[in-house]
């Protein structure tokens, strides 16, 4: 039997701890003199923490230590689906996104670090608005709960369970002992990168704010900014650079950041997806650098910039934009939609199916075509050297399999409001691999304010689903999860 006052008490401390990262935001409002959006904050702030009070310390006695993988997996979905829920409360209160629908899409698109958004004037939006926005991006990058484990040690029973739940990636690498001590050193890391890369960004010309709020953006993978015309409103190839390695960064293993403090170098250049992420990052750029040059820019350097740019944007999900490839030469946005089904690195803040799974999966469909000539012989899938297990593989095929049939089902049901192909399946794509622009009416510069009511639900679902692994979500649905 699943225990709910279990589930109800660690969820309200979770709340409670995202509600109180609302405090930033009204810092700001006050500052700005902002009434309206100061007390948009404060009837979300104080009404939450109040229940959330509540909730945690009527629970409390009745709740047991252990927590199970089926309570992990719900949990962990209703903390997104709540969070979301409640950080689009200030959009909604103050009235600067007048429906409710509409203000969940952005906070969810927000949190699950995919980017997609329904506003059409970003600038006008108050910059406290702004900055919850893209604070929501930098909370979901390395997880909500990931976040709660490291703060309150006294979830890190069962912790575990929630931060396999959580965690993008086939397999959950802990690098230390103790869950809790995993969740803190992730979020050092996290935290260590993003005060780097804000200085990076001021260096450059950047104010604060600005630098700040694409960071977040940056290392969660998200691609919100407080510009309309993202990061290229700078027009400036320094912030270009340092967007674009900072965003390859944030591809990656965070595992292999604590592996390479520790100088345990020699593990990264046997570590099989880091060299394929690098390996397709690099080849995708210099295939799009030759397909731009002369065509849509004029000088190879100025190709290489761009195609960099654009291949890790699209690679990670991160989903910012210097330009309009929709414009762009058939070809290269062929590459860019290769690039869109792959994703980062397992253990990153990066979406998509995830570099260690399309790297499993090849291999094995190599093993397949050898048994057909050489069907005696003895064929293993090899990663970072070592022979994978069949369940691993299962695991793989069962991912891509759903994964598939979730870009289906989305493009089916966005297809039912007389929307061509291509953008349908442009927008399922982008927000279940939590890439945020797509091609054709969700390009770079369009947004997402055109759907119905219907299909924004439908893709803020599709979004959570592709940001938890599919399997997390979708496991609720089993009948049998609900049965004793």
């Amino acid at each position: 039997m699943i225990q709910y006052s279990l589930i109800f008490n660690i969820l309200s401390a979770l709340i409670a701890i995202v509600s109180f990262f609302m405090f930033i935001p009204l810092g700001i409002a006050i500052y700005g003199q902002n009434t309206e959006v100061v007390l948009a904050f404060l009837y979300t702030i104080v009404p939450t923490v109040v229940v959330c009070v509540v909730v945690y310390l009527a629970t409390r006695p009745y709740r047991r230590r252990y927590l199970r993988a089926k309570e992990g997996f719900l949990l962990v979905t209703l903390s997104w689906l709540a969070a979301s829920a409640i950080g689009a409360l200030p959009f909604f209160i103050s009235g600067e996104i007048p429906a409710y629908t509409d203000a969940f899409f952005e906070t969810i698109s927000g949190f699950t670090t995919t980017g997609a958004s329904i506003l059409t004037d970003i600038e006008a939006m108050s910059p406290a608005l702004l900055f919850w926005r893209s604070l929501t991006h930098w909370l979901g990058g390395m997880g909500i709960v990931v976040l709660t484990v490291a703060i309150l040690p006294i979830l890190g029973v069962g912790g575990a369970q929630l931060m396999r739940a959580e965690s993008p990636g086939p397999t959950l690498e802990k690098i230390s002992p103790k869950v809790a001590e995993t969740a803190k050193i992730l979020w050092l890391i996290y935290l260590g990168l993003t005060v780097l890369e804000t200085a990076l960004l001021m260096f450059g010309g950047m104010n604060l704010f600005d630098a700040l709020t694409h960071t977040f953006g940056t290392l969660a993978t998200g691609g919100f900014s407080p510009k309309a015309a993202s990061v290229g409103h700078y027009n400036s190839a320094y912030i270009d650079i340092v967007i674009t390695v900072f965003m390859v960064a944030a591809g990656l293993n965070f595992g292999l950041y604590f592996r390479a403090l520790q100088g345990r170098f020699r593990d990264l250049i046997k570590n099989t997806e880091f060299l394929a992420y690098l390996a397709i990052f690099g080849g995708s750029t210099l295939i799009l650098a030759f397909s731009l040059n002369k065509v849509v820019y004029q000088g190879f350097a100025e190709s290489l910039r761009y195609a960099g740019f654009q291949s890790a944007t699209v690679l990670t999900t991160t989903g910012y934009a210097t330009a309009d490839f929709d414009l762009w030469p058939a070809f290269s946005k062929y590459i860019l939609f290769f690039l869109m089904f792959i994703g980062g690195c397992s253990g990153s803040t990066g979406g998509g199916i995830k570099v260690i799974r399309i790297v499993t999966l090849f291999k094995q469909a190599v093993n397949e075509m050898k048994y057909l000539f050489r069907h005696k012989g003895v064929h293993v899938v090899r990663i970072n050297g070592e022979p994978v297990r069949k369940d691993f593989i299962y695991t793989v095929v069962g991912f891509f399999t759903l994964y598939m049939l979730c870009l289906l089902v989305t493009t089916a049901v966005v297809s039912t409001g007389g929307y061509d192909l291509v953008t349908s399946f442009s927008s399922a794509l982008v927000t279940v691999g939590n890439i945020g622009p797509g091609f054709a009416k969700v390009g770079p510069t369009m947004n997402y304010a055109f759907y119905e009511p219907y299909i924004k639900w439908v893709l803020s679902i599709a979004m959570l689903v592709g940001r938890l692994e599919v399997y997390t979500v979708l496991v609720l649905l089993v009948p049998s999860f609900w049965r004793r």
